[in-house]
């Protein structure tokens, strides 16, 4: 099927995918799940595709970063400070378990950990009800290191856990979750594409093709993020997530 395609076809693609997914990730996380299914598409190797991925959507969570500004600035500076340390932390330690993880392997774990995130926030608001008031739990930050670890090994639904965490964690403003979720994807994600760089997993000219166009997407989903409703952010982003899982469980 790669081999019907001309190749300015699946340049458009892989550079759309980079666009929603900066889009997607501002408002709701889950943008990799449309830019490592198209790097796979267009013949990228699946661990290779996952840094290369990794790498194309980290500017975009900085241009999100920066849309959700006012709602950083309302937080105490020592939880921002704790917080992007863990994430830092956690990103170096999931991008060292990639390295070395058998291709093969990788391969087989990735319609589980597609499928894993998506449930994960479709089942946050529910199991955040009975949290909800009672301040953070002291779970977050382990919780959170847990997320980084995962984030760094696959980015993949990173957006869409951090989320899932932040909700379960008892913060029930929107803004604030996404901004926080923003924050984090971008330090642990720059740190771990930093570790795939030194190690020649990404695939540059991919990489630096679909890092702007998730800039891009990344700025304009900022935007969008504080007019859409909710609900059709939540089952956009849950729906993304069971189609790709789908089709990965199809491809091994």
């Amino acid at each position: 099927m790669i081999g019907a395609w001309p190749s300015e076809a699946l340049w458009l693609l892989t550079g759309g995918a980079a666009f929603a997914a900066g889009v997607l990730n501002a408002i709701a996380g889950g943008g990799s799940f449309l830019t490592f299914p198209a790097l796979v598409f267009a013949g990228v190797p699946p661990l290779a595709a996952n840094a290369t991925s990794a790498m194309a959507v980290s500017p975009g969570y900085l241009g999100s970063t920066w849309g959700f500004r006012e709602e950083l600035k309302a937080l105490p500076k020592s939880l921002l400070r704790q917080e992007v340390s863990i994430a830092a932390l956690g990103g170096l330690i999931g991008a060292g378990l990639l390295l070395v993880t058998p291709a093969k392997v990788f391969s087989g774990l990735v319609p589980w950990l597609l499928l894993v995130a998506t449930a994960l926030f479709a089942a946050g608001p529910w199991l955040a009800k009975g949290n909800s008031g009672q301040g953070q739990p002291a779970w977050r930050l382990p919780g959170l290191m847990l997320v980084a670890v995962y984030g760094g090994y696959f980015n993949g639904g990173l957006g869409i856990l951090l989320m899932a965490l932040y909700t379960l964690t008892g913060e029930s403003r929107l803004n604030t979750v996404n901004a926080l979720k923003n924050l984090n994807s971008f330090v642990l994600s720059l740190l771990s594409v930093l570790a795939f760089a030194l190690a020649g997993a990404i695939v540059w000219p991919q990489a630096i093709w679909m890092m702007v166009l998730a800039t891009a997407g990344g700025w304009v989903g900022a935007r969008l993020a504080k007019r859409l409703p909710v609900r059709w952010v939540r089952w956009l982003v849950i729906a993304t997530g069971l189609v790709m899982s789908a089709v990965f469980f199809s491809r091994t």
